[in-house]
């Protein structure tokens, strides 16, 4: 997941009080998963980090760090919290399209511009501008 700061994780589990088996219980996911998470071991999936999020009360962003003139669709997506099908469903438009706008592999019509700004919560031109930035990334960057 891009920007995922393992420590800023355990520093928000610090401050919230939690043991790691706190945090696995309250949120739902395994005790290992949150140490690997935090050791750097692995990366969260956004549904799994959402429910830590929630359980530790800060938003996706405390923990998920990237600037905003360099997010991509996917970074905002994640940042709300939300799969590919979710956004897909709450846009009204299918999981393959998500994918293939957040990797930049399609135009972004105006149609679905709209749906997904509005879904996540940002401007068309905002959505346009992270399309643009992942459409022109290195080869081989992720999305």
């Amino acid at each position: 997941m891009r920007g995922f700061s393992p420590l800023a994780l355990e520093t928000a589990r610090k401050a919230a009080n939690l043991t790691r088996s706190d945090l696995a219980r309250v949120a739902g996911v395994g005790i290992a998963t949150v140490r690997r998470w935090e050791t750097g071991e692995s990366s969260p999936q956004v549904d799994a980090l959402a429910r830590v999020a929630e359980a530790l009360k800060v938003s996706i962003g405390e923990v998920v760090r990237i600037d905003p003139d360099q997010r991509f669709p996917g970074d905002w997506r994640v940042l709300r919290g939300l799969t590919q099908p979710q956004l897909g469903a709450l846009a009204g438009v299918s999981t393959a399209v998500v994918g293939s706008i957040e990797r930049a592999e399609v135009a972004l019509t105006e149609a679905n511009a709209v749906r997904l700004g509005q879904a996540l919560q940002i401007s068309v031109e905002e959505l346009r501008a992270a399309h643009e930035r992942a459409r022109l990334r290195p080869p081989g960057a992720p999305a």
